[in-house]
């Protein structure tokens, strides 16, 4: 059973936008944090840092801090890894490079599973995919949205059901790097590296040990999916390996109706000790 959270926090350091598959413009977001009352939010798009420019130019305006973030999805031991990285590099050839590849990645994805709809006389145009995909990172949810509007699905969740989700006729598997390949280069991007909601996977101590070794800086401890027990447990493994421990919704919009802004999050005190690791 999920944790209930508490009054709205300081920080929600773990947001999406229509830079990836949120369904908030990055203003937008930065503008609903601040009519919420948060101090700070970071923007933490999968595979891209499309969205840092608009967010900071509009946080500007108001009193809410800004973390530049990113989401990337790694694979460790057949499992899927998120791995957080704040305050990166943005003018970082490698970091820059890295993503460009990261993203090519997705698109050649995403063809392969509409080649797949089609072998199922479902066609779907690419264009009409990217028309939800407003930012450069490209992903199923995007495709569910066209199943939508083509009248194949009523729902996202039923597209996922009958042809996106694993075992489905138009699955595909992602291209992922390896958990460690991406604490790495999130390192060499100066960046902070974060270990996102490790109880969705049940990631045990000694997993989490190897990776503090390579570089691993903190650990995503309140999470709209981490109940009370994920919390004491994670928070104890971040106490003995002496790791920040961060906070966040992980809010996509109404792709996430039962995650609200800020309902999930952290005090100011965490972003301040994040922007203390800065290089």
């Amino acid at each position: 059973m999920k944790q209930e959270p508490g009054p709205i926090p300081e920080a929600d350091l773990h947001c999406h936008t229509t830079a990836s598959d949120g369904l908030l413009t990055p203003g937008e977001l930065v503008k609903l944090a601040s009519r919420r009352g948060l101090k700070a939010i970071a923007i933490t798009d999968h595979d891209t840092i499309s969205g840092w420019s608009e967010a900071e130019k509009v946080g500007s305006k108001s009193d809410t801090i800004i973390l530049r973030g990113l989401e990337l999805n790694t694979v460790w031991d057949n499992k899927e890894v998120h791995v957080l990285g704040y305050q990166m590099d943005g003018k970082s050839g490698i970091m820059r490079e890295r993503l460009l590849e990261l993203q090519q990645s997705r698109f050649d994805r995403i063809k392969e599973i509409l080649n797949r709809l089609e072998q199922i006389d479902i066609k779907i145009p690419i264009g009409d995919v990217l028309e939800y995909a407003q930012g450069e990172s490209v992903g199923r949810p995007h495709v569910a949205r066209a199943l939508v509007k083509h009248r194949h699905v009523i729902n996202n969740q039923e597209a996922f059901v009958r042809y996106l989700g694993l075992g489905a006729p138009a699955y595909v598997p992602r291209f992922k790097l390896d958990t460690v390949e991406g604490i790495r280069f999130i390192r060499e991007s100066k960046g902070i590296a974060v270990l996102a909601h490790p109880g969705l996977q049940g990631l045990k101590e000694d997993t989490i040990a190897s990776w503090v070794k390579e570089g691993l800086q903190g650990l995503e401890i309140i999470h709209s999916d981490h109940n009370s027990i994920d919390q004491e447990f994670y928070s104890k493994i971040a106490l003995k390996y002496d790791l920040i421990m961060t906070g966040g919704s992980d809010f996509h919009g109404a792709n996430k109706p039962n995650v609200p802004l800020g309902k999930w999050g952290v005090s100011l005190d965490v972003v301040w000790q994040i922007k203390g690791l800065e290089n």
